[in-house]
């Protein structure tokens, strides 16, 4: 794996994934692209998104339209899915971000990508609403995570505390067209106790920021090369800063601030004076 780790490689993912070793990462944070521009609501009128001139939500993505027909998304999507399993250790998970949305106006909750995966859970990402106003339906407020585990799978000591519920603002200021926070992806790292962080969909390189942030090893894969080129500036500028920030006298990391606050007793109650 030394090839692979802590590098952002360019190329198509199943590609790639296949190449990959049997058992070779411990989790997979990701979230594919959407397939939104194939679309029975035309609801992506505006083209509210990204600014690099080719990857503006309107356009798809970079090397990618974003707008297969339905049943070969599907499968896309599944045979990305079966590679993510193969290439995951006994212990590992996959963190995969998808949409729900009305199609003809039914939802389209995503079940036939995810049939037959071993889904343990669903965590619900609430964001703030989007520009998807329609008489049909409430404005969507969230996306969800699928929990999709291996049997071994279990979750770092005390992060099951954090619930099934996770509110985060999404992305602002990044080119990146559909760019997630990352801060959803630092949940999930942190959650468990991976070593080597895996995501196909690399985009702007956040699932390997947030890797870096927790102390972690991470694969990066992306279809685009020009997303490729930004992820790696952007991966080096933050490792940088963290270099900066350990060799700092005196500064403890977020690292260890975190695990000073876990090991830190349980605050003794006060005694209470009932004398007047």
């Amino acid at each position: 794996m030394r090839n692979w780790i802590n590098q952002i490689h360019h190329g198509d993912c199943l590609t790639l994934l296949t190449e990959m070793p049997e058992a070779s990462v411990n989790l997979v944070v990701t979230s594919p692209p959407y397939n939104l521009l194939n679309s029975s609501g035309n609801g992506m009128k505006n083209g509210n998104g990204g600014k690099w001139s080719r990857a503006a939500l309107m356009q798809g993505y970079a090397n990618h339209t974003d707008s297969m027909p339905h049943a070969d998304y599907v499968d896309w999507q599944r045979r990305c899915l079966n590679e993510m399993l193969r290439v995951l250790t006994p212990d590992g998970a996959i963190f995969y971000n998808h949409k729900w949305r009305v199609q003809k106006g039914l939802l389209q909750d995503r079940t036939d990508i995810i049939d037959g995966f071993p889904v343990r859970q669903i965590i619900i990402w609430q964001r703030s609403g989007g520009f998807n106003h329609n008489p049909g339906y409430f404005l969507p407020t969230y996306e969800v995570i699928y929990l999709i585990a291996k049997p071994e799978f279990r979750l770092a000591p005390k992060a099951g505390s954090v619930g099934d519920v996770w509110q985060i603002r999404q992305d602002r200021g990044n080119p990146h067209p559909a760019s997630f926070p990352v801060e959803l992806a630092r949940r999930a790292i942190a959650a468990t106790t991976a070593e080597v962080v895996l995501d196909p969909f690399i985009g702007s390189g956040t699932t390997a920021v947030a890797a870096l942030m927790e102390g972690r090893q991470y694969v990066g894969i992306d279809l685009s090369e020009e997303y490729c080129q930004f992820a790696r500036q952007r991966v080096n500028q933050v490792a940088q800063e963290l270099e900066r920030s350990t060799l700092a006298p005196d500064v403890p990391s977020a690292l260890e601030v975190k695990a000073l606050l876990e090991n830190a007793p349980e605050p003794q109650a006060a005694e209470r004076n009932t004398g007047r």
